[in-house]
């Protein structure tokens, strides 16, 4: 389903990016409309695809995750049955957040946060027991300098 986005949905949009969790009423003062178009909206954005899952961002440090590691990862296998059982297992790792596959030298870039470096090697002796890669370079973020979700609307 396509949906046309006009200013009032950027708006919308634009202020559930910031907050999502306030008031419907907050949002449609915020946008300069009233509560019932906003929901209409909203109901519509989320139908369309448009707005997904709603969740909230937790501080990893403050969980005590405080190793995020970017793996890169080469292979020498691109058949299907390798790429089904290498997706399968990153997706049963929660301590992937994320994980790209790439054009150029480099096959696949996963972003993995962990408590620490133990933990890395925990996760990565799993990761390369279940699939075989041919190579994996993993890179130790030593700061955190900009990350969001929001998109420029």
């Amino acid at each position: 389903m396509s949906v046309r986005i006009d200013e009032t949905d950027r708006k919308i949009l634009a202020e559930l990016q910031r907050d999502a969790s306030q008031s419907l009423d907050d949002i449609a003062k915020n946008v300069g409309s009233s509560k019932t178009p906003v929901w209409n909206r909203i109901r519509k954005l989320k139908e369309a695809g448009v707005i997904g899952q709603q969740t909230v961002m937790l501080d990893a440090e403050a969980l005590g995750f405080e190793a995020c590691f970017f793996v890169l990862i080469r292979t020498s296998e691109h058949d299907a049955d390798w790429q089904a059982r290498f997706l399968k297992a990153l997706r049963d790792r929660p301590e992937v957040q994320e994980a790209h596959r790439l054009a150029g030298d480099i096959d696949y870039i996963l972003k993995v946060r962990v408590k620490n470096a133990r933990a890395y090697d925990v996760f990565y002796q799993a990761l390369i027991s279940e699939v075989r890669v041919h190579n994996v370079t993993a890179l130790l973020s030593m700061e955190e300098i900009k990350s969001t979700v929001v998109l420029p609307l």
